[in-house]
């Protein structure tokens, strides 16, 4: 713990939590006074909050070992500690580390991590008002890695989702939008189904239904070219749930 003198210095700070293990972070957080060592006390008093970050905690200390605790920023304004957390935040998950972390951090989707693409994107979207009956908006919002481009988000896209099945033989594009912004367009070669659960607020939860994927190609330049960067931020009802959209 920090003595007193110590805690009025550090103002606010970013830590990060380190398995001793393999030297690896698992967790970034910001915080103040002895914010850093919340996390061991929870796990040494019992308290039974279950998630990934005290799962590790637990872990480590069930093998008569100590987390790490490494100060990266300190001195810091509540401000510059938010943002300084989010970057850190986004850049180790990029980077392959499992971090526990719930939440990408303070402003995280308006400004976090983007590729150059997603950047151009985002700065130059004109506004998408209409699109033709043989399209799909698919919202990847939950399923794609920011920054990572390219296949990930035809993988994001591509599966399990619920759209009728007299649907599906006139669909034949599908529209990935990542928030707000069409990221690719696909030329349906097929489309198959899936079994998959429903989600854990839903009154079915651990029962299975059939959706629906699709296998495909990026779309050609001439339907491309009508929606690729485009943006339906202006059409979008605050709170909407689904992922699935046929009209504008």
């Amino acid at each position: 713990m920090f003595d007193e003198k110590t805690q009025q210095q550090l103002n606010s700070y970013v830590y990060m939590l380190v398995d001793p293990n393999d030297k690896k972070p698992f967790y970034i957080g910001k915080g103040t006074h002895n914010r850093v060592f919340d996390h061991i006390n929870c796990t040494i008093n019992d308290i039974p909050i279950q998630n990934l970050k005290y799962d590790k905690i637990r872990e480590i200390t069930s093998n008569n070992k100590s987390v790490e605790h490494v100060i990266l920023r300190h001195n810091l304004t509540p401000e510059e500690a938010f943002n300084i957390e989010a970057t850190l935040i986004d850049t180790f998950n990029y980077c392959g580390y499992s971090l526990s972390n719930k939440v990408g951090g303070h402003n995280s989707i308006e400004k976090g991590l983007m590729t150059a693409d997603e950047i151009k994107r985002l700065y130059n979207a004109k506004p998408l008002d209409f699109i033709e009956k043989d399209c799909v908006l698919i919202n990847i919002n939950r399923k794609y890695k920011r920054g990572k481009g390219g296949e990930t988000i035809y993988e994001a896209t591509n599966e399990i989702w619920t759209i009728g099945k007299k649907r599906l033989p006139h669909l034949k594009y599908v529209l990935s939008e990542y928030r707000g912004l069409v990221v690719e367009v696909y030329k349906v070669k097929e489309w198959y189904e899936k079994e998959r659960g429903y989600q854990t607020r839903a009154k079915k939860f651990g029962q299975t239904k059939i959706g629906y994927g699709f296998n495909g190609d990026v779309a050609p330049d001439e339907i491309r070219n009508r929606y690729i960067n485009k943006s339906i931020a202006h059409k979008k009802e605050k709170g909407a749930a689904s992922a699935i959209r046929y009209n504008l």
